[in-house]
């Protein structure tokens, strides 16, 4: 039996991974601050602990797992991770846990280790047209990302990258691009676009307005969770280290995202534009070196994706009446 272990396993993208690898038969350990907030873990176990604090990594990152992914990062969407308020955290946090996870492969001979990495890598200056963003691999440098999170994120993969040149450590890094479908948080103030929309439209009326940040023409391609996580496992059985992207090539600006998820709830409302952080203003993810190298390619049209997350986000809605509503008539409101 395979012996997994899952770092970030709490979160939305890690907890997902975990619920995969056990079906197809692995042992799986988990570690995360939390617990999945929406459902339980399929973790065979599940350790909450601090990846930050060297004596957590060295405890649990050990030599008795033939694989490790790390997904663990201090993140969010655009109101977290562009407002500038967060800065310091997101670098400090996660470039500490992928300091500390290194340094425990290398010196635990960890067989095979699978990194997060980002889209937010790239140079902001290849994407400031809506239309026509450049975001193949080779085009990440000179670096120079729109945020913190992407500096961060393109210093721990060359972290990963020279402990593999230096110690030989088996190294597979993949830049997601935007990852979502149910169980991930849609309330939270961390919540990236496809749930903030989804929610926006599930508690919108007919004939009412949704709130959109900026003027709604910034572009993005969004990838459904069990697309990425074909991606991850075909990367992280193949003999290619990366950098590549995973993402979808189904670019689609912010308005019209809004107007597939109305489509789908049959929904009418209008588009209120209102100033926020709006991040860079196209991102497409550009496939050719994933096919190419590991044969990959998202098969879960956006239409679909969307779908499938926005009944689960508007049944949380409703849940959410009811246990307010339950609450006042309780007297606690």
């Amino acid at each position: 039996m395979i012996k997994s272990l899952v770092l970030g396993a709490g979160g939305f993208i890690g907890n997902h991974l975990v619920s995969r690898l056990k079906q197809n038969g692995h042992f799986v350990k988990g570690i995360d601050l939390k617990h999945p907030e929406f459902s339980e873990t399929s973790a065979d176990e599940f350790i909450i602990g601090d990846l930050r604090d060297p004596r957590i990594c060295a405890e649990h990152v050990t030599s008795e797992f033939d694989e490790v992914y790390q997904l663990a990062a201090d993140m969010g969407g655009a109101g977290y991770l562009f407002s500038g308020e967060n800065d310091f955290n997101v670098m400090h946090n996660s470039g500490m846990i992928n300091l500390n996870v290194t340094d425990c492969a290398i010196k635990q001979g960890i067989k095979n280790i699978f990194f997060s990495s980002s889209a937010c890598i790239y140079p902001k200056e290849n994407q400031l047209d809506p239309l026509n963003p450049n975001c193949e691999e080779s085009s990440a440098y000179p670096a120079d990302p729109d945020s913190e999170y992407g500096w961060e994120k393109i210093f721990s993969e060359r972290v990963y990258l020279s402990a593999m040149r230096n110690y030989g450590l088996n190294v597979h890094i993949a830049r997601f691009h935007n990852v979502y479908g149910p169980f991930g948080t849609w309330n939270s103030g961390k919540e990236k676009a496809p749930a903030a929309l989804c929610r926006k439209v599930a508690e919108a009326t007919n004939g009412s307005s949704i709130e959109i940040w900026g003027d709604g023409e910034q572009t993005r391609s969004f990838l459904y969770i069990d697309d990425c996580l074909d991606g991850v496992l075909k990367l992280m059985n193949s003999d290619f280290e990366g950098p590549v992207n995973i993402g979808s090539e189904e670019m689609v600006s912010i308005n019209n995202l809004c107007k597939v998820i109305l489509k789908h709830a049959n929904k009418e409302a209008t588009l209120h534009h209102i100033e926020g952080p709006i991040g860079v203003m196209g991102r497409n993810s550009e496939n050719s070196l994933v096919k190419e190298r590991i044969g990959w390619e998202p098969k879960i049209s956006l239409a679909e994706g969307i779908g499938k997350t926005y009944d689960w986000i508007a049944q949380q809605v409703d849940k959410n009446k009811v246990d307010l509503s339950v609450s006042v008539e309780k007297g606690n409101g």
